[in-house]
């Protein structure tokens, strides 16, 4: 079942002759379940597109539609509230909230609909996230390893429909990166979540089921890697 459909986006900043196309016409689709990596040079509009499909950023043209919803037929406060509650996002540099202790950070997406939390699925998280000894710790007193885990629970806390990682290893030593793959080839393995992650990990890009490569803000590759 296709779960993410985007048609001829595209983004310019600027105007006149200063104006730069970040991404030109890209128009492609996921399937639930599916594993895509995007890899590109830097400046290829990886990021922007992410930042697109996040509903962080708005396009200068086309649409964006995910689990059948236009995303930028929404108002802003629609938008927050999609947001949070169908799309995980995971960045590298974490963007944990300092003063919040690992559970805080986790739920936060939860608490902020005013809702409870799932005790059973928080736990099954932070269990599998090697967590569960961490919860009252500040994200200060953890390794970068344990906040990247951290920054995954609160992605995943509301189980989203889609998952969008940019650069999740490209902070991380080499052991740590390791850890992160495969804790996310596992939660789209096992769980069956739709994941897309920019990267130049070819770590990652190699266990993805499809790769997209982006250049000069235009797909110059989709390939599939394992039907």
């Amino acid at each position: 079942m296709e779960i993410l459909r985007i048609e001829h986006l595209s983004k310019i900043y600027g105007q006149g002759e200063t104006a730069v196309k970040a991404l030109d016409d890209i128009s492609f689709s996921v399937d639930e379940g599916e594993f895509i990596a995007i890899i590109g040079p830097s400046g290829s509009g990886k990021s922007t597109l992410l930042h697109l499909l996040g509903g962080v950023d708005r396009p200068t043209s086309g649409k964006v539609w995910i689990d059948n919803t236009d995303i930028y037929d929404l108002n802003e406060t629609q938008l927050a509230i999609f947001r949070r509650r169908q799309i995980g996002l995971v960045y590298q540099f974490y963007n944990l909230i300092p003063v919040l202790t690992v559970e805080e950070n986790i739920t936060l997406p939860i608490l902020l609909d005013g809702h409870q939390v799932e005790r059973q699925h928080f736990n099954s998280i932070v269990n599998i996230l090697d967590l569960k000894d961490r919860l009252s710790y500040l994200p200060n007193q953890l390794s970068g390893g344990q906040q990247q885990r951290v920054s995954i629970g609160r992605a995943l806390i509301n189980n989203p429909v889609l998952m969008l990682a940019d650069e999740p290893t490209g902070n991380l030593d080499s052991k740590n990166s390791q850890e992160i793959v495969s804790l996310l080839t596992m939660f789209n393995k096992t769980y069956k979540q739709t994941l897309l992650v920019i990267t130049h990990d070819e770590r990652i890009a190699l266990q993805a089921d499809r790769i997209i490569s982006i250049e000069d803000g235009r797909i110059a590759r989709d390939e599939v890697i394992r039907p």
